[in-house]
């Protein structure tokens, strides 16, 4: 799933695995597509061992690869607070929503079963409204986030 929350928009992929080199496919879609026009895209992503540069490498020539890591900035959540990334509210919700206590008899039903949800909420651009202020989060949180030595 991906997401870019000021925009209420979210867009759900249904895939066999999730590898490495399905993910720099899905990210490569999303570079040369909805963010065709960006110079540089900040992506905030979990911790989870297919999201990193080397995966590029791995799906793509080392040109084209070196070209999309270019205007990616990685952003991780921190590693015990990945509940703070907001795309994990969006699965909570397509979980509850879509696929909870459904059975799919393939990846294509799933697949028109997630867009139709995620196409939903887009049009009706729901946004998410983070209350938290950066002061609060770093003292309520200051167990997840990297002791700064001075």
């Amino acid at each position: 799933m991906f997401t870019e929350p000021l925009a209420g928009w979210r867009e759900v992929t249904v895939r066999e695995r999730r590898t490495n080199v399905e993910w720099a496919l899905e990210m490569a879609r999303l570079l040369e597509g909805r963010y065709a026009h960006c110079a540089k895209i900040i992506l905030v992503c979990d911790n989870f061992n297919t999201h990193t540069i080397r995966a590029f490498y791995e799906a793509f020539e080392p040109e084209r690869a070196r070209q999309l890591v270019r205007r990616i900035e990685l952003c991780h959540t921190p590693k015990h607070g990945s509940w703070l990334n907001i795309v994990e509210n969006e699965l909570s919700s397509l979980t509850r929503q879509c696929v909870v206590d459904k059975r799919f008899g393939n990846n294509v039903i799933l697949h028109k079963n997630t867009a139709a949800w995620s196409n939903t909420f887009n049009e009706t651009q729901r946004e998410v409204d983070w209350k938290m202020k950066i002061a609060d989060a770093h003292c309520k949180l200051k167990s997840v986030y990297p002791k700064i030595k001075t």
